[in-house]
């Protein structure tokens, strides 16, 4: 057993933890953020993405110590005040979402190509969201869900 520190959501937080536990496990079994999906266990899916210190990164591969100082943002901490982030309206609005499985894993996905890139093409936003797996939605709505995000962030 190890101890980590990281800032998950704006909140400090210490937990003892197992040296192979995931930082997707530790979110959803220990600190019951259960936004963050697990879908396949391979690093396949997407829906376990989360930002760690602004980047995203699939939870289900990292090792939570191995991330130990980190600032982690999950899909609960997008909302500010009770208002949604702008992607989560836009996925709203647009209807990028059916079952919703898959959708905080897009959402953070996508927030963070926003970040690098201010109005990507339907192209680059669809090579983005390669390693995002939706089996409802056919992507349509998802792209312009970014789109519509894009024009607002």
């Amino acid at each position: 057993m190890q101890k980590v520190s990281l800032e998950v959501n704006g909140k400090k937080i210490t937990k003892e933890v197992s040296d192979n536990t995931l930082l997707s496990s530790l979110l959803r079994e220990h600190l019951n953020l259960t936004g963050t999906h697990v879908g396949c266990d391979t690093s396949q899916c997407g829906a376990c993405v989360v930002h760690v210190n602004g980047k995203s990164i699939k939870s289900c591969t990292a090792l939570a110590v191995d991330i130990e100082g980190s600032k982690v943002t999950t899909i609960e901490g997008l909302a500010k005040n009770g208002k949604m982030h702008p992607m989560q309206e836009a996925f709203k609005k647009m209807h990028g979402l059916q079952c919703g499985f898959c959708t905080p894993g897009m959402v953070m996905s996508v927030v963070d190509l926003l970040k690098n890139k201010k109005n990507p093409s339907e192209q680059e936003i669809r090579e983005w969201l390669e390693g995002n797996i939706c089996r409802c939605t056919g992507y349509h709505n998802i792209v312009k869900a970014v789109k519509e995000a894009a024009s607002k962030m």
